[in-house]
């Protein structure tokens, strides 16, 4: 119960990588307040934890509307007094398609829910996080944007990816006199559903013909990595065995992005 006694926010949290890491920090002894903006998913991250032992609240919110998620965090401070760990994961892939074909509202659509939403995420829960002495934010980025930039088409997508590590490395400046920590994992492909949540256009436009090895992921031979190996990590810089570590992406990619 390495978390006993903390209040965790986590955000995109009815599914894949958020809900896994829900269920993680839950295990840990913290209280969490999962959000998403589908209301039923996170409904059910919540009843699993309580039915694991765990105490939770589901938060609904579309994470880049200031309302909605002023309304959210105020919530979650009234229910549990506080807050510690903030884990900004929600996000989508959008469109990917040539840049001459990607519309106006596509671009403004990733980059609204996915830096706008992080933004929003961390502008209202740094005032508490400093009021509770420090604490610990993780933002969930990806290997697109940090470490490689072969996906065809997804130049919305890389660019929100790219912005998410910048802003890590520049409010764990800001934020260390708080003793506030700001960390950053890069998931290459992990086992969830956002890959149905894409869309693309043109493919063969920008995509730039590579023979890989066999085998594009080296430490599984080729096989996706789980929403659990990123919750772990996620897991490990929100407790205090991470207390030295600040202003860092991790990668967790099986050396995925090595290779490309």
């Amino acid at each position: 119960m390495e978390l006993q006694g903390k209040i965790a926010l986590v955000t995109g949290a009815g599914s894949g990588i958020g809900k896994a890491t829900a269920l993680a920090l839950a295990a840990e002894g913290a209280k969490v307040a999962a959000l998403s903006r589908t209301e039923s998913e996170v409904a059910k991250t919540r009843d699993e934890i309580a039915a694991a032992g765990g105490e939770a609240i589901a938060l609904t919110a579309d994470t880049s509307d200031e309302g909605q998620m002023r309304r959210a965090i105020d919530t979650l401070v009234s229910t549990f007094g506080g807050l510690d760990i903030v884990v900004a994961n929600a996000g989508i892939n959008g469109v990917w398609a040539p840049i001459d074909d990607l519309k106006p509202d596509e671009w403004d659509k990733t980059i609204a829910i996915n830096l706008r939403g992080t933004y929003m995420t961390l502008h209202l829960t740094v005032p508490h996080l400093k009021s509770s002495g420090g604490g610990s934010i993780v933002v969930v980025s990806s290997i697109n944007g940090t470490r490689t930039f072969t996906t065809p088409g997804a130049t919305a997508y890389t660019a929100t990816k790219a912005g998410q590590v910048a802003m890590v490395q520049q409010l764990a400046l800001e934020l260390g006199k708080h003793r506030i920590r700001v960390n950053a994992v890069c998931p290459g492909a992990i086992d969830t559903d956002i890959d149905e949540n894409t869309s693309a256009r043109h493919r063969e436009e920008t995509e730039i013909p590579v023979v890989w090895p066999d085998g594009e992921i080296p430490i599984t031979g080729g096989k996706a990595g789980h929403s659990e190996d990123v919750a772990e990590t996620i897991l490990f810089l929100a407790s205090d065995r991470a207390r030295h570590i600040t202003g860092t992406p991790v990668w967790v990619d099986g050396g995925q992005g090595l290779l490309r």
